[in-house]
């Protein structure tokens, strides 16, 4: 720490500690943090795990060893979903690394950088251009223009001496200050409005909600049935203790989709390393999903259409003055004084500052409006709001340009001086100087890719109304005409139906963009937030789907789903790109897990009811399993889509998984009702079993992989060539038996029959489905 010589020495280290002890730090309301004895647990203690543990510990007891082999298959799946997920993990923590900023205090006299969270009440800050207000304070010294577009949406900066207050969330955009903090953590601005959004309940995952679902039914049927096979086998089919737990784990193991959760996980966790490279810092697995889903995208107008800077359009001469009479003066003025601002920057790109200080100058105000110098050569020059410099046809002129979204200034000059802080008589409009909000780079390529995918797009802005509808035409924004204030609205205001019939939403507060956002759920939407404000952690918590963007308010970015660290508007194609091929493969995976789940829960049920053993042992559905469900699922989920994900997903993978389900059971029950007249011996009926099931099982996943890429078709073939050498170079590691005469005659009949019984369920399936009625999304 390197001393310095200023009249305010801060708090010493030891009253800092001590107030951070009584909960006086800077300590904002953070989401449980996800360490790796959470990834462990979520893992490794699974209902699943623990039920395949119990059967193979069942199995070990009466001594069916070489059954267990499931459990590898257990063990490489949790060992697959643990490094992915601590590898998802790490990509996180170093993206958020990377966000997080410092802050110049005054402790024990001296200077030092801290980060925000070990701020206490009463710390002094040095801020400077282009820094973050980390709490609210109060300015001890110096002269600031501060952004708080991010506390309220409107882009024109304030100007602050001492005595004036500070809010979390704002910006230095030019000056510096001394401040004292008076309010932190949960007590500030930021933080009030935080702990605010905390009530209002995040939207839950559809995908998470679904597998639970899953996982529900299954718990609530699979010890039932699994009690009722072995008490049915072991009492009334005479099948001794050893063959009757065997062919009960069997029956057990079939119905649990063991794998579903963990495919979710890692296809999720894949996602986010992959995003990651984006810099885009996911804060939740499932803010992926549902900015798949999503139809609407809500966004800000500051800082998300427009990069917060402005750009010189165009200079008006006035009342005959030349160009160098207008650069000469606004050099002068510019020069004047130290402040930067967005507005002095985009001017000074445009005329080269002057180097001669004026005799007199008035710095400008928030509530003036205008600054102004004296030169003796070139009398007072004056710079601001038209209506408080000029009136008549130049204020009409202005007005005309400010009605086309345009932010204009006004400068004049008067051969009379300076008097105080009031403008002399005299003053003659030289120009009008026409600024526009700088849109983001690509932002009109992003907004078109939203028109293509028919996802409808709102700008919910603090600012101006007319500014925002400009800036949302200048990207391209269709409807961006159809604009409104809110804040002119009296009564109580009917969200829904301004949702419906406008575009832009101007001077909007915190609370209508949350109403806002509610709204356009309520009417059967998935909707998106896009901001970076403060102003927005309202809309961001309510929304299905919240998208931050970094550089702007650290709270937004933590409540957020998603953190675009760049701020940069053009990565969110690929976000939803990346979203949509994440559900819509885990979709065509998952279908195969519940293929052998709906056949092994049929075949269950009815045996419970029939006079027969189950046909299959342990290791023969691991291995039908394993080649149909297994690794073609992983394979499947990192595979590219770009499909919109459309309708519920349980119900798109029951739809897909019914017939191969169906088929596979609905093969195998006549086989074991006639096994006894064919002559059919147990093993024999068992390797039949097996084999239909596998080929039904390769129909199925041929189906999955339509339509065939080489990859996929690779997949199929594979698959279909491992279980053929598994079964012609190993039938007694899988209880197989050899087959002769009528045996191959069912097995080509179930080879024809198997393609065109699922094709034909699957064609019945879709439509039964087609003729529901579907959920409507109002324009």
């Amino acid at each position: 720490m390197q001393p310095i010589a200023d009249a305010f020495e801060g708090l010493s280290s030891a009253e800092a500690e001590k107030r951070a002890a009584n909960g006086q730090a800077n300590a904002m309301p953070r989401q449980r943090e996800n360490g790796v004895l959470d990834i462990l647990r979520r893992n490794v203690l699974t209902l699943f795990n623990l039920l395949n543990l119990w059967l193979a510990a069942l199995l070990f007891w009466v001594g069916s060893h070489r059954d267990m082999l499931f459990l590898g298959v257990v063990i490489s799946n949790t060992l697959i979903g643990v490094i992915q997920e601590l590898r998802a993990k790490r990509t996180h923590d170093r993206l958020q690394l990377l966000s997080e900023g410092r802050v110049r205090v005054l402790r024990d006299g001296a200077e030092c950088r801290l980060p925000p969270q070990e701020l206490v009440l009463g710390d002094v800050a040095l801020l400077s251009r282009g820094d973050q207000v980390p709490a609210d304070a109060q300015v001890l010294s110096g002269l600031a223009h501060v952004d708080e577009s991010l506390l309220t949406g409107e882009s024109e900066p304030v100007h602050k001496r001492p005595g004036d207050s500070l809010y979390s969330g704002s910006f230095l955009v030019g000056g510096s200050v001394t401040v004292r903090l008076t309010a932190v953590g949960a007590q500030s601005y930021a933080g009030q409005l935080q702990q605010a959004a905390r009530k209002v309940r995040r939207p839950s995952s559809e995908l998470m909600r679904d597998m639970r679902r899953i996982i529900r039914w299954v718990s609530i049927l699979i010890l039932p049935i699994g009690i009722g096979m072995f008490l049915k086998q072991y009492f009334t089919m005479d099948v001794d203790l050893q063959g009757a737990v065997t062919k009960t784990v069997a029956s057990m193991l079939g119905m649990i989709p063991e794998g579903l959760i963990l495919l979710t996980s890692v296809s999720l966790a894949a996602g986010v390393v992959k995003l990651g490279g984006s810099n885009a810092l996911v804060n939740e697995l499932f803010g992926i999903e549902t900015l798949a889903r999503t139809d609407v995208v809500c966004m800000d107008k500051t800082g998300t259409l427009t990069s917060g800077e402005m750009t010189l359009e165009e200079t008006l001469p006035l009342n005959g003055a030349s160009q160098d009479e207008i650069a000469a003066c606004l050099g002068a003025l510019l020069g004047a004084f130290s402040d930067e601002t967005t507005t002095t920057r985009a001017l000074a790109a445009a005329y080269p500052i002057g180097g001669e200080k004026p005799a007199a100058a008035v710095p400008f105000s928030s509530a003036r409006k205008w600054s102004a110098g004296y030169w003796k050569a070139l009398g007072t020059v004056a710079l601001g709001a038209p209506e408080r410099l000029a009136c008549g046809e130049a204020l009409e002129m202005a007005q005309a340009q400010a009605a086309q979204g345009r932010r204009v200034l006004m400068l004049a000059r008067t051969a009379e001086a300076l008097d105080g802080e009031a403008l002399p008589d005299g003053l003659v409009p030289m120009a009008l100087l026409c600024l526009r909000d700088t849109l983001r780079p690509n932002v009109q390529k992003t907004v078109r890719y939203f028109g293509q995918q028919n996802v409808t797009l709102k700008v919910i802005s603090g600012d101006s109304p007319l500014t925002a509808s400009h800036a949302a035409m200048a990207a391209g924004v269709p409807g961006a005409g159809r604009m409104v204030d809110v804040s002119l609205l009296s009564g109580e205001k009917d969200y829904a139906a301004l949702s419906r019939e406008y575009t832009v939403f101007g001077r909007v507060s915190p609370e209508d963009k949350r109403g806002l956002i509610e709204a356009l759920k309520a009417d059967g939407h998935g909707v998106a937030m896009v901001g970076d404000g403060v102003n927005d952690i309202p809309a961001l918590k309510a929304a299905d789907c919240s998208i931050a963007m970094a550089g702007g308010s650290d709270a937004a970015c933590r409540v957020a789903q998603i953190c675009l660290l760049n701020a940069d508007f053009d990565v969110l194609p690929q976000i939803v790109l990346e979203g949509r091929r994440v559900i819509n493969n885990i979709t065509r995976a998952s279908s195969l897990f519940l293929v052998k789940n709906i056949f092994s829960l049929l075949l269950s049920v009815l045996l419970l009811a029939l006079p027969f053993v189950y046909p299959f042992a342990p290791i023969q559905l691991t291995l039908i399993s394993a080649l149909t469900i297994g690794v073609p699922s992983f394979v499947l989920a990192l595979q590219p889509s770009r499909d919109r994900v459309r309708g519920s997903f349980l119900r798109n993978v029951i739809t897909r998984a019914l017939p191969g389900g169906v088929c596979t059971a609905a093969l195998i029950i006549p086989l074991m009702a006639f096994s006894n007249r064919l002559g059919f011996s147990t093993e024999t009926v068992s390797t039949l079993s097996t084999l239909i099931a596998g080929y039904s099982g390769m129909v199925a996943l041929f189906l999955t992989c339509l339509p065939l890429n080489p990859l996929r078709g690779a997949l199929v073939a594979l698959m279909t060539a491992v279980f053929a050498v598994a079964v012609l170079f190993f039938p007694q590691v899988f209880y197989l038996v050899s087959i002769a005469g009528k045996q191959w005659t069912i097995l080509a009949g179930a080879a024809v029959l198997a393609p065109a019984v699922q094709v034909g369920l699957g064609a019945l399936v879709r439509q039964a489905g087609n003729g529901r009625p579907a959920a409507t999304h109002p324009a």
